[in-house]
Parts: C-alpha cells; structure tokens; sequence
C-alpha cells in the first residue's frame, strides 16, 4: 500500500509539472516534438535511435495534447491506449505508419489553424501545418514511392532548411493558450483534412504506378485535382449567385423528417383550440406523439402530475423546463438531426402546455376580477343605500319632538319601500351574480326620486328636456347617480359654500351630469380616474372605477366632462335610439 501511495505521488508531482510546463511553454513544447520527429523521419524507421527518439515524441504529445486535461486522472483503457502506442513505436515502426502517425498530427494541427480567430496565433499553427505538409511530401513519401526518382538535393534542404521553421515558429508573437482552459479542436476540419492527406497520397502513388510518372510530377497533377474538386464542390455549395446551393438541399434533408411531423404538428394545433385543460392536453398530446413512426413511447413529469405511454427503451431523447420534464423513447438509435427533432417536437409540446397553464390561470383571474368586481359594486350599493338609511335617521331625530308630524310620514312612506327593492335588488346581486337580471325604470320616474331623495340635503335639480317613455336601466342609473351625488356632498362637507347642481337632458340623447363649484380633481388623479382604483379622502377610491366599468358594461359612457375650479363636473351619456324607448 505504502509503494502504491509513494507511485501515485510520484506520478501526480510529475503529471503537475509536465502540466505547468506545458502551460508556460507550450510553444516550445510543439517545437521540441517537431524536432524529434524531424530527426525520427531523417534517421529512417529502421534505425533504433529514430525509434527512441519517436518514444520521446509521443511523451511530448501526451503533455501537448488538446483532448484530456491535466488533472485528468487516465483510466486503465487511456493507459492500455497508451502503451499499445508506444508498442507499435518500439516494435512494428514502419514508414506507412509514420505517415499515418503524421496525416494525423497534421489533422489535429489544422483543426486549430480553422478555429483560431487571433492572427497571430492562425499563423503560428499555420506554419505547424506546413513544416508537417513539407516533412511528410519531401522526406517520408519519397521512401515509400512506387519510384524512387526523388532528387537527393531536396532531401539535403529538407535536412537543413526545415528547422528553420522553428526559429520563425518561436519568434512569432503568438501568444499561448490560457492554461485554465482546455484546448479546442475542430474535429470536422481535423477529419476533412486527414481525409484529403489520404486522397493525395493515394491518388500521388496510383498516378505513379499507372502513368508511368516521377514523384513529384504525380503529386503536382494530384494536389491540383484534388485543390479543383474541392473547390468545384464549395462552388456547387454556396454559388453567390442568387441560386440554391447544396447546402439547401442538404439542410432541407437534415431538417425534414417528414408527413407524420406535420400531422402530429396539426393534430397538436387542433387539440389546442379544443382542449382547454393542460393535463389532459399534455396526456393526448403524448398518447398523438408516441404513435409516430420512430417513437415508441414517452414518459412525462409535472408539478401536479406524471405518467408513461407507450414502451421504453434504451434511446432517449430529454426535453425538461420549469413546468414540464419530458422523455421520448425512439425505436432506433437517434442520429443528429432525429435527436434535434425530437428534442424540438419536446420543446414544441412544452410551450403548448405552459400556453395552457397560462390560459387556466387567466381564467381563474378573471373569474375572480368579476367576483371582486361584483363585489365591490354590490358593496357600494350597500354603502348608498346606508346613507339613505341615515338621512332617513336624522330625519327623524329632527322630527322626533313632534308628534305625528305628516312630513316625517311622507318622507317614510316614500323612501322605505325604495330602500326595501333596492336591497332585495342587491340581495340578487349577492345570490347570483353571474345571472343579473336587468330591470329598466322610466327616466321620469328615477328623476323624480332623485328630487325627493336629495332634495332636502340642498342639491339643486335642473332638466331641460325629458322625453316620455325613456327608460335606463335601473341599477346603473341609481348606482352611478347615488355614487355622484354622494361624492359631491362628502366633498361639500369640506367646503360648505360649494354648490351641488344635478341636469338631466334626454335630447336628442340621455345625457346625466352632476357638477359642483369645488376645487378640481388633481392632473394625476383624473388620468386614472376610471381606468383604475385612484387615492381618496373617504375611502379607497374605487367607486367611479367601479361606476365606469358598470355603465359601459350597459352600453353608457360616465367620463369627467368639465375639470376646473369651481366647475367640476361628471357626465352620464348614451346615444339616444329608439330601442331605448318602451313601446
């Protein structure tokens, strides 16, 4: 145990300081594994020190390496990895394997060179790639050529011109890759440019063997097919012309799926506009979902609920939000664009539901805004209907001194029976709200009840013209009337020279105000007068709101007709039409 401890520590020192060298220098850790490569290749793969020097080489690219971190800790199948490498080296070296070995640096180091957006550090990876491209073409292919025509002289300046790529390599101000980061390979490019590395050769030898050509000419005429095909292919991509390229074509063919998408898309819209509950919408959407082609099933979890439909398997496709967590089992191994597709048909089917949710709770909301809307009317009916009842009272108790005095009588008799309907009106109101009857009374009828009402509290009526057989709705003519008036006299209370004058005028339209020589609303009060609760002196300031909403609920227009001192008034207004006069 303590030998394994005493390895493991020894191990870690050193993986941290191979690590923080190649944070620090990790420009000349490239240089030094192209140079113990360059005098590998030179050497030749037969001779025992090219192999001990490809040994080295490969250390160096273990700590240079862009896939593994440096305090990742290797699994046994990473070191096994390893060790069959440094095998293949040691053991079966030979210059198709090296040429392997050096197409794949070279698709490694051209990933970086595609990805790099600063200048200085593309060139630098860009001069990597060509000493490996010029090694590869003049020192290791001539070896293994079908001919072996190569002029020696070129491989004399390989030799001796090549290394001076590295001087330029470390005199490039590059700067070096932060150390807290991994580093990134492009591996598309890394496989194209493999790939291509592969073709030239191939293509170089075959040229060779069946043209009966040099080397170099067989790699000239190579290289450039291949440059003409490449470029031919990025032509019929992207023209710039006007016209599609195949990137459309491929695009379209990466992202159709096909007709059972657009049918379950459908079947989601129509249950949509059908289905107004969300779990149910959530369990029909799943049950339409796992019955296309590459789906088998699906399993799905929600605050409230959760449930599967359909066959589980081992290829899985997770969708998860804030309100919905989503599994879809495919039949089949999900490739790319399937998997974006389910996860987008997940997506899809999420935005559905929380609509749903949103949709229910807004209905709530708004079941709740007519309560309380219902609510606060009735309420300030009670509140009318209690100041009627105290007027009443003090009438009363003026009166008390007398003994049966005939207009205390009077004023009972027609007030009660006013005030009996009006709360059996509200009662209704309490008891259904949702099922109000509306009951008309003539226009002639409420004005003269509004006299006898507050005539004696000194509000002054007016009515120029008064039509025969105009009704209103008798709710919202006494409650908005009640409401006004009141208003006006709590606000005389504050001001006892201020004047109440009520005017009803039904030609050629209904129009109810009632003004006061007050002070005038406040700018701020008066924009949100009936849009919204606004603060008051006596209360909580919802009554016109309240008023507002209720006349134009009955087809009426209550608005703040004249707003300055000493002319405040508010307006009760309708169109007058012949369906609102009684036959």
């Amino acid at each position: 145990m303590h030998a394994e401890a005493f390895t493991t520590s020894i191990l870690t020192r050193l993986g941290n300081s191979a690590l923080g060298f190649s944070q620090r220098y990790g420009r000349f850790v490239v240089i030094a594994m192209l140079l113990l490569l360059h005098i590998a290749a030179l050497r030749g793969v037969a001779d025992n020190w090219a192999r001990a020097l490809l040994l080295a080489h490969l250390g160096l690219i273990l700590i240079w390496q862009p896939f593994l971190r440096g305090q990742y800790q290797v699994s046994a199948t990473q070191l096994a990895f390893i060790a069959f490498g440094a095998t293949a080296v040691m053991f079966w070296l030979n210059a198709w394997l090296l040429v392997f070995w050096v197409c794949v640096l070279a698709g490694l180091i051209g990933g970086k060179v595609f990805l790099h957006q600063a200048r200085w550090q593309r060139r630098y990876y860009l001069l990597v790639l060509i000493y490996l491209l010029a090694l590869l073409a003049i020192v290791i292919l001539p070896e293994i050529a079908p001919r072996k025509e190569f002029s020696p002289e070129m491989r004399i300046v390989a030799e001796y011109v090549l290394p001076l790529l590295f001087v330029v390599m470390a005199l490039i101000p590059a700067e070096p890759d932060p150390p807290e980061a991994p580093q990134v390979i492009d591996f598309f490019y890394s496989i194209f440019l493999m790939l291509v590395l592969g073709v030239v050769i191939l293509g170089s030898f075959t040229l060779m063997t069946l043209g009966k050509t040099d080397y170099m000419e067989a790699l000239t005429y190579t290289v450039f097919l291949i440059a003409g095909t490449v470029f031919t292919i990025g032509l019929a991509w992207n023209p710039h012309t006007g016209f599609a390229g195949l990137n459309v074509f491929f695009s379209r063919y990466l992202f159709s799926i096909g007709l059972p998408v657009e049918k379950w898309l459908y079947f989601l819209a129509e249950l949509s506009r059908l289905e107004s509950r969300p779990e149910r919408f959530l369990a029909e959407s799943i049950a339409s979902l796992a019955r296309l082609p590459w789906v088998t099933g699906a399993e799905w979890r929600t605050v409230s609920d959760s449930g599967t439909h359909g066959i589980k398997t081992d290829f899985q496709v997770e969708f998860e939000n804030a309100d919905l967590s989503l599994r879809i089992f495919s039949r089949y191994k999900t490739s790319p664009a399937l998997h974006w597709h389910l996860h987008l048909l997940g997506q899809l089917l999420g935005e559905f539901f929380m609509a749903k949710q949103r949709e229910q709770k807004l209905q709530q909301q708004s079941y709740l805004q007519a309560v309380h809307e219902t609510g606060a009317r009735v309420t300030h009916d009670v509140k009318n209907l209690l100041q009627s009842l105290n007027a009443l009272v003090s009438v009363a108790g003026e009166e008390s001194g007398r003994e049966h005095s005939p207009e205390l009588q009077s004023l009972i008799r027609r007030q009660l029976p006013v005030i009996a309907q009006r709360l059996a009106s509200t009662l209704e109101k309490l008891q259904r709200p949702q099922t109000e009857s509306v009951q008309i009374v003539l226009v002639e009828n409420w004005w003269e009840a509004l006299k006898r009402q507050y005539g004696p509290s000194g509000v002054e009526f007016q009515s120029d013209s008064i039509g025969s057989g105009i009704s209103l709705p008798r709710s919202m003519a006494e409650s908005i009337a009640d409401n006004l008036i009141q208003n006006a006299l709590t606000k005389r209370k504050m001001d006892s020279k201020m004047k109440i004058f009520v005017t009803l005028d039904c030609s050629p339209e209904v129009h109810f105000r009632v003004c006061d020589t007050g002070h005038a609303v406040p700018a701020e009060s008066a924009k949100q007068l009936f849009n919204a609760p606004v603060p008051s002196h006596s209360g909580l300031g919802i009554g016109l709101y309240q008023a507002a909403r209720h006349a134009e609920a009955n087809g009426y227009l209550l608005s703040l007709a004249s707003n300055t001192d000493g002319a405040v008034c508010f307006s009760l207004t309708r169109p007058f039409t012949a369906a609102s006069r009684t036959q």
